[in-house]
């Protein structure tokens, strides 16, 4: 997903937005839409408090053990919310792809790497498949409600 589409998704003010982050000792990042009660309607969900970061971007913290019960009750409360998360597409071919030579190619790269050989960037699990993950990237996905 481009920048500019993400840094809109996060900024908008009518639909919560969580950042889901995966790295050690971070904290999943959320923006409400401005609410009376929001730090008490967050601190519902769990134990320990959530924690307001009232700087450029205005977000509170919330630890990871909280996420799904934080969509849950925003989709309870708001009807929508914005789920930003990292993620890396798995690519899929095989040697004899990779090794091919002519033009015919049957393998799901749909010819990518058709004769390309393998630079040692991909784990041959057999003949006839070979995998590698692409690198990370962020995606978002919109949940709403259902009635």
């Amino acid at each position: 997903m481009d920048r500019l589409t993400l840094n809109y998704v996060w900024k908008q003010e009518l639909v919560p937005v969580i950042l889901r982050r995966t790295g050690e000792g971070e904290k999943h990042r959320v923006r409400l839409p401005f609410k009376e009660g929001n730090r008490a309607w967050l601190q519902t969900i769990g134990k320990s408090k959530p924690v307001w970061f009232g700087d450029k971007e205005s977000y509170w913290e919330i630890p990871k053990s909280w996420f799904n019960d934080f969509v849950e009750e925003a989709l309870r409360r708001y009807g929508k919310v914005y789920i930003i998360q990292p993620f890396r597409e798995q690519e899929k071919c095989s040697s004899s792809c990779q090794n091919a030579v002519g033009h015919e190619c049957q393998c799901s790269c749909m010819g990518e790497h058709h004769g390309a050989g393998n630079d040692g960037s991909w784990f041959e699990v057999s003949d006839a498949f070979s995998t590698r993950w692409k690198k990370r990237e962020l995606a978002c996905r919109l949940l709403t409600a259902t009635s």
